[in-house]
């Protein structure tokens, strides 16, 4: 057993490897030796990272361990990440436009007007039209050579007898044009490196000239479920209850932009975890329940066991206390253990999993910002707090119902409060992560006027 890993999983560090990665100094942000433990908890003190290192560590972790880059048409790329800059191949429009139906005209009016059919979209730029001349063109044809303006149909009026085209409103030049390289001209960046492929990106790449994109490929998940009293239907009965995070984790997981297998089922089988482990491609293994030392919590000596490389053990927030972070031998998956209670396994995926999955995939780090709280918050005595709120205006409430086994609160938040140990004042900042389903990506960077 090495100092510092009391489940004897952590390994002596190699020359130039970080100290914090389960070495001989123990986890990053251990407690002093004789912190005192919380009555009841089945982790001592000294075992636990402080959730800020712990989020940062895994944070890290992913970032060092990113997948290689893969081309793909864009058909498929949407929810990757862009490994490439996506470069304007060409102005856009690269011709001078009409941004309406109407008339394109040369000069001032009135116009005589050219008969004909008049300019279509993708028919050509048509002949030039001399001043004093007026053709009718279609929103998005292409202006011919000495137009001086569009107007619309709606602000025209046509005299069939004379042939001649008048204005009902007052004319301005490059009126309703949309001209040359006024989106983008060829050579700029329109996309940075870490967009999240989303449905407007696969849209402007398309008319930007692109048939594929080079993205990170999405990080494959492994989800076991553990424990012998969960039930996959019905009601709760005879000492059972509902398994509320195999139907959750599969769809947060690929709202974070991972690629997850169906939950797998183990039970308290120490031999079917084992099997599952060693047996999985996964890039992330998550486990539900089972990392605490029951009789049947059966994380920790399986671990041990295939040696594995322990992490983190134990993080100072409530709920969420018992979490851990391993790495299998030989280059294996992450293993990103949960606690079995609900919104203390929301509070691991939220520490663990989440900057882990971001690291991987290349995307960029969740932003915390601080707004004001509505009401008082209490705060543990020594750990982090995670809690569900809302916002309401410029400021956040936070919602009842934030136990270890329950979802009420965070089935009805917009994020979860980071509470410090001791609490927070009403009025006062705290930082607030935003859940995935209601946090914006940064792909809208010089996007803003």
């Amino acid at each position: 057993m090495g100092p510092g890993s009391p489940t004897g999983l952590g390994r002596p560090a190699e020359p130039g490897r970080p100290a914090e990665l389960g070495s001989p100094t123990g986890p990053i942000g251990a407690a002093e030796p004789g912190s005192p433990a919380e009555p009841g908890s089945t982790f001592s003190a000294p075992c636990a990272t402080s959730w800020h290192d712990a989020r940062a560590l895994a944070r890290r972790l992913g970032r060092a361990a990113p997948l290689a880059a893969h081309r793909l048409p864009l058909e498929r790329a949407l929810g990757h990440v862009l490994a490439e800059a996506v470069v304007a191949l060409t102005d856009l429009p690269s011709f001078d436009t009409s941004a309406m139906d109407g008339w394109a005209v040369a000069g001032p009016g009135p116009w005589a007007v050219r008969m004909g059919e008049g300019l279509l979209a993708g028919r050509g730029e048509g002949e030039p039209l001399l001043d004093g001349q007026a053709v009718r063109i279609a929103t998005g044809a292409r202006i011919p050579a000495e137009a001086t303006t569009v107007i619309r149909s709606e602000h025209a009026r046509f005299d069939e007898v004379k042939g001649l085209l008048h204005a009902t409103r007052a004319v301005v030049p490059g009126q309703d044009i949309r001209p040359r390289g006024q989106e983008c001209r060829s050579g700029d960046q329109l996309l940075p490196v870490g967009t999240v492929v989303t449905p407007p990106v696969l849209g402007l790449a398309a008319a930007a000239g692109y048939d594929a994109l080079v993205a990170v490929p999405l990080p494959r998940v492994d989800v076991f479920v553990l424990g012998d009293e969960l039930l996959t239907a019905g009601l709760p009965q005879g000492g059972r209850i509902r398994d509320a995070l195999g139907p959750m984790l599969g769809p947060w997981l690929h709202s974070l932009g991972a690629e997850v297998s169906a939950p797998q089922r183990l039970g308290d089988d120490a031999e079917a975890l084992r099997r599952a482990l060693t047996t999985s491609h996964a890039d992330l293994v998550l486990t539900t329940g089972g990392t605490a030392a029951g009789p049947v919590d059966h994380v920790h000596p399986v671990l041990a066991e295939i040696g594995a490389e322990l992490l983190v053990d134990g993080v100072s927030v409530r709920p969420g206390h018992p979490m851990l972070l391993a790495r299998l031998a030989d280059g294996g998956p992450y293993v990103v253990g949960l606690p079995g209670n609900p919104l203390a396994a929301v509070a691991g995926l939220m520490t663990l999993a989440e900057p882990l999955l971001r690291g991987i995939a290349g995307r960029p780090a969740q932003d915390s910002y601080h707004p004001p709280v509505r009401e008082e918050v209490r705060g543990h005595p020594l750990d982090t707090r995670l809690i569900p709120v809302v916002h309401r205006a410029d400021s956040v409430m936070p919602l009842h119902y934030s136990g270890p086994a329950m979802l009420r609160g965070i089935a009805a938040a917009d994020g979860l409060a980071v509470v410090p140990p001791g609490g927070v004042r009403s009025g006062a900042e705290v930082e607030i992560l935003d859940l995935p389903w209601t946090s914006a990506e940064p792909w809208t960077e010089g996007c803003f006027t």
